[in-house]
């Protein structure tokens, strides 16, 4: 029996789901230049022709990952919490997605910085600048109703901060000092120490000794 509309739509939202997340793992993995079709294709257990025949050629499934990403990061939602507990959020789930979704940091952030692929981050922020601005007049939002004299530099300086974490948690790994950077950060804030360790992440070893062999 041939398969309905129904059904022919939810495979290919699955095949396409599929290869999204194996571009995310094998780019963080290996790299955009090191890393190719064939082996995205194989990681997703799909034929490489439906890889082509979604998404075109590397650069626009980079794209298409790309474009994913800035959807999650941008989704941001507040109920009627403070600001301080806003506050609170934002740093401990930057946190948490720069510890359970390092290669998706990695393929990013390398993306964003090397001359060669800047571009491609640069065009995939352009189609997203709608909800880019609108999660960054919802953190200006917050430091106003903390008292901010300038809420837009105060954004800026925290995605500077966390992006700085996220660089750090990439280059370093497990040696880098996540719930130590989250206690410090709530202190710089002024929101006091967290009454409990950060859900999901393992608790930082002994000391703080940053190894990228161990990355």
């Amino acid at each position: 029996m041939p398969r309905s509309a129904e059904q022919n739509r939810d495979a290919r939202e699955r095949s396409q789901t599929a290869i999204l997340q194996a571009a995310f793992e094998v780019f963080g993995d290996k790299g955009y230049h090191e890393a190719s079709l064939a082996e995205i294709a194989r990681h997703a257990g799909v034929a490489q022709g439906l890889v082509n025949y979604y998404f075109g050629g590397k650069e626009q499934l980079v794209g298409a990952v790309l474009d994913a990403y800035f959807e999650k990061m941008t989704a941001m939602a507040f109920g009627d919490e403070s600001a301080d507990d806003r506050l609170r959020m934002v740093i401990d789930m930057s946190l948490i997605g720069a510890d359970q979704s390092m290669p998706q940091q990695r393929i990013t952030l390398g993306l964003s910085i090397l001359p060669t692929t800047h571009r491609i981050y640069a065009e995939s922020e352009q189609r997203n600048l709608e909800a880019v601005l609108a999660a960054g007049g919802l953190m200006q939002d917050l430091f106003r109703e903390r008292g901010a004299s300038d809420p837009a530099l105060e954004e800026v300086m925290l995605r500077s901060v966390m992006e700085g974490v996220i660089v750090k948690r990439a280059v370093y790994g497990r040696t880098y000092p996540l719930q130590a950077a989250r206690r410090w950060l709530h202190r710089m804030y002024g929101l006091g120490d967290p009454a409990e360790q950060l859900p999901f992440v393992a608790s930082d070893a002994p000391g703080i000794a940053l190894r990228a062999i161990d990355a």
